[in-house]
């Protein structure tokens, strides 16, 4: 079960999904509204607890929210890289972990940021993307800090590469979540990279 906590919210916020199972997680938190009580009224709604939080990677509007939910709901949070304030532990390249009931390898792809997570269910074929990809070919900013398009067009072939044609499911950081077809609009951002 994932849903998206922040769908509706109208303030700069990036996607916030809760992943419900075995393991209930909550991919990024968010920022700018109060995930708090979102999360609370959707995690009282489907009687799960929250266990911990994994990020994408830390630009603002993913981690905006991070400090008010690890201390609301007393849970640690995973990313990349430890020397950032509120990661406790650090996730390696190619680790699995798991979100929900099923296990998922977290990819490094860079690009967008240095710190930046994708992270692949083959069993549940989900694609969580962050903001390297998006709907329609779209594909995350290279013009901020860390950012380098060459790297970005590197770390969309990976994730190519390691996914699945027939993907159900690709769960963006910005956007709707695409469920039909997700694989040709990862193809088509590995496209649209290259172009511009």
């Amino acid at each position: 079960m994932i849903t998206n906590i922040a769908q509706g919210i109208q303030a700069f916020t990036s996607n916030a999904f809760l992943v419900g199972g075995e393991r209930t997680v909550l991919v990024d938190t968010g920022a700018n509204f109060d995930a708090v009580s979102a999360l609370r009224d959707r995690i009282d709604d489907l009687e799960l607890e929250l266990e911990a939080v994994v990020l994408t990677h830390t630009h603002p509007d993913h981690v905006g929210n991070l400090e008010a939910v690890k201390t609301a709901f007393d849970v640690d949070v995973w990313g990349y890289d430890t020397g950032v304030d509120g990661i406790d532990h650090a996730i390696s390249d190619d680790e699995t972990i798991q979100l929900g009931d099923h296990e998922y390898v977290a990819l490094h792809t860079p690009g967008h940021k240095d710190d930046h997570l994708c992270f692949y269910s083959p069993d549940a074929d989900v694609l969580f993307a962050g903001d390297l990809v998006f709907q329609n070919g779209s594909f995350g900013r290279t013009d901020l800090p860390e950012g380098d398009r060459a790297t970005l067009v590197e770390s969309i072939d990976r994730v190519l590469e390691r996914i699945d044609s027939d993907l159900q499911e690709l769960h963006t950081g910005h956007g709707p979540s695409v469920t039909n077809e997700p694989y040709g609009h990862v193809e088509l951002a590995a496209q649209m990279a290259r172009q511009m």
